[in-house]
């Protein structure tokens, strides 16, 4: 068995590399994942990729902060320490609003922050795992796992001909920049 993991496909051009991805589509070749160094418009469409959870975990973070800021109001204010100030009730909702807001803010941004780091193995410390480092320079990389693909030198034919500059055989999981 071959110790080959990644067949990477380099493309100069990014109309070459969706060329590319609908080529190994055609012919049902599995795309492992696709590295760019700029945002393409409609690549996770073409690629399959479902759309981001991140709103979701946002509103759930920033209900949590509300959650949080009206329970330690409402205790501290009503229930441990009633005062009387300005005869104002000890359960004025209006006096709670700017706290509230601010603890949603504050869990909504700090959840989304470490959800993001979390979900794609961001951490502090970590070096990044990059499969080719023309990808994040000037390089569009389509990487496919080899272990899924019956005919490697089929696959090699048909990067070449949807415009690859080259086509790397990958015998490492990634390339580092240690």
């Amino acid at each position: 068995m071959s110790k080959t993991k990644y067949i990477l496909g380099s493309f100069a051009d990014p109309d070459d590399m969706m060329h590319g991805i609908d080529k190994l589509q055609e012919n049902n070749v599995p795309i492992y994942d696709v590295f760019t160094p700029m945002p393409i418009h409609g690549i996770e469409d073409k690629l399959g990729i479902k759309r981001s959870r991140l709103p979701k975990a946002a509103f759930g973070f920033g209900l949590l902060g509300t959650l949080t800021a009206f329970t330690m109001l409402y205790y501290m204010l009503v229930y441990d320490w009633p005062m009387n100030i300005g005869g104002k009730p000890a359960f004025a909702a209006p006096d709670f609003i700017p706290v509230m807001f601010e603890l949603t803010v504050l869990f909504g941004a700090y959840g989304m922050v470490f959800t993001f780091f979390y979900k794609n193995h961001l951490f502090p410390g970590r070096a990044p795992r990059v499969m080719n480092l023309r990808a994040t320079n000037d390089r569009f990389i389509i990487a496919i796992d080899a272990q899924e693909v019956k005919d490697a030198k089929k696959v090699d034919s048909l990067l070449k001909g949807a415009g690859a500059v080259e086509v790397l055989h990958n015998d490492r999981k990634y390339v580092s920049y240690e």
